[in-house]
């Protein structure tokens, strides 16, 4: 029996790949500084925001995807030394989704940009949290929601990953545990510009 998948593509169409729906995920809009400074960096104007500065992100295990074309045009870009590794596609900056620093620690949150290509509630659901919301733009605030749940499904996608040997099979590191391109490293003072907003000093 095939098994039902869901397209991933960069906005050039240079990088391909899918996305496997066996398994659970989650599917929330965080609104956190670094989730904004990582889509300014990609696109200053931060059109890939929403009006209150949230990211749509479908979180999921990384053995679930799979990436059949482009995948040298991979990038990774980190915000500090310790920050989550965030993946875009290079060839045209869509942005593709962040992970932990270590393989062993199987989780990846997927943006929504590289998934469009298909209607995504069929795929992944609704949004059912909104995390962060003290660092959304504007007012008032988004109520924050959905966070238990999400944390509690997290765990399980995490532990069945490393349980089943599967975290192993990612698109996002070699044989080794080593990330498949070298990380580009923000200094502080990007970091800050990019977190103080479009023009921010």
């Amino acid at each position: 029996m095939t098994t039902a998948t869901h397209p991933l593509r960069c906005r050039c169409g240079l990088l391909q790949g899918h996305v496997t729906l066996e398994g659970r995920n989650t599917r929330v809009v965080c609104y956190c500084k670094d989730c904004q400074a990582f889509a300014r960096f990609l696109d200053p104007v931060g059109r890939m925001l929403d009006a209150q500065g949230g990211s749509d992100v479908v979180q999921l295990a990384p053995h679930r995807i799979r990436i059949s074309q482009g995948a040298g045009h991979l990038a990774v870009m980190r915000l500090s030394p310790q920050g989550m590794l965030r993946w875009y596609a290079a060839c045209c900056r869509t942005p593709i989704g962040n992970t932990l620093a270590r393989h062993d620690r199987p989780f990846t949150g997927l943006l929504v940009q590289c998934l469009d290509s298909a209607p995504l509630e069929p795929s992944f659901g609704s949004v059912g949290a909104r995390v962060n919301t003290q660092s959304a733009l504007g007012e008032p605030k988004p109520r924050t929601s959905g966070l238990l749940p999400t944390m509690w499904t997290i765990l399980g996608m995490v532990l069945g990953s490393r349980l089943s040997g599967r975290y192993r099979n990612t698109p996002f590191f070699d044989a080794a545990g080593a990330p498949v391109a070298t990380p580009q490293v923000l200094s502080a003072d990007e970091r800050a510009r990019l977190r103080s907003g479009p023009g921010g000093t």
